[in-house]
């Protein structure tokens, strides 16, 4: 038992540097931050390895480590939406964790990459109402004349779907090439 716990934390920290690092090498599209990158993956991958308390913690992690490496906060509700808040709930891809990691273990290879998109969904789409929530309250129009949801749905949304798109084709062609990534189980010597 604490041999898996010890194996879970040092997951945790590590899959919660690789978000880091992946976010780092991102394309930005708008000054005040929303880029496209990678960060999603190693949250999701994490959901899928641990389940619920995998994604969450890790995603919690990258939140706040963010928050230290030159996060874009005016003001410290925001800055919770926008950060631990919106990377915390991408760990909730891990509702499907059960069901990615049985349809790969049966071979059902289409199966696994639907649920593999529908919790990338989930947890994009979560991310997605923080930062549009944020948006809406804290920032507004970024043009006269356009209303502030109107204006937070495209901003966050030119970003969000990228975002989600090339993290579901990372995962799936990840999970399905090599299923075992998807377990936590130790590997054992043949």
């Amino acid at each position: 038992m604490e041999r898996k716990k010890l194996l879970f934390l040092t997951e945790v920290a590590i899959f919660s540097a690789i978000g880091i690092i992946l976010d780092q090498f991102s394309f930005s599209l708008w000054p005040q931050g929303g880029s496209i990158s990678f960060v999603m993956v190693p949250i999701v991958l994490m959901a899928f390895r641990w389940g619920l308390k995998g994604g969450l913690l890790t995603g919690f992690l990258v939140g706040l480590l963010q928050t230290m490496f030159g996060a874009y906060i005016i003001d410290p509700v925001q800055g919770i939406l926008d950060y631990p808040l919106a990377f915390t709930v991408i760990g909730f891809a891990g509702i499907f964790a059960a069901t990615v990691k049985r349809s790969l273990e049966e071979g059902s290879m289409k199966k696994a990459a639907v649920y593999i998109t529908l919790g990338v969904f989930i947890g994009a789409l979560l991310r997605f109402t923080c930062h549009f929530l944020a948006g809406v309250i804290f920032f507004g129009s970024g043009s006269e004349g356009v209303p502030a949801w109107l204006f937070s749905l495209g901003y966050n949304g030119s970003y969000m779907g990228p975002a989600f798109i090339l993290t579901s084709i990372v995962l799936a062609t990840l999970l399905i090439s090599v299923p075992r990534v998807a377990t936590n189980r130790q590997m054992t010597g043949a």
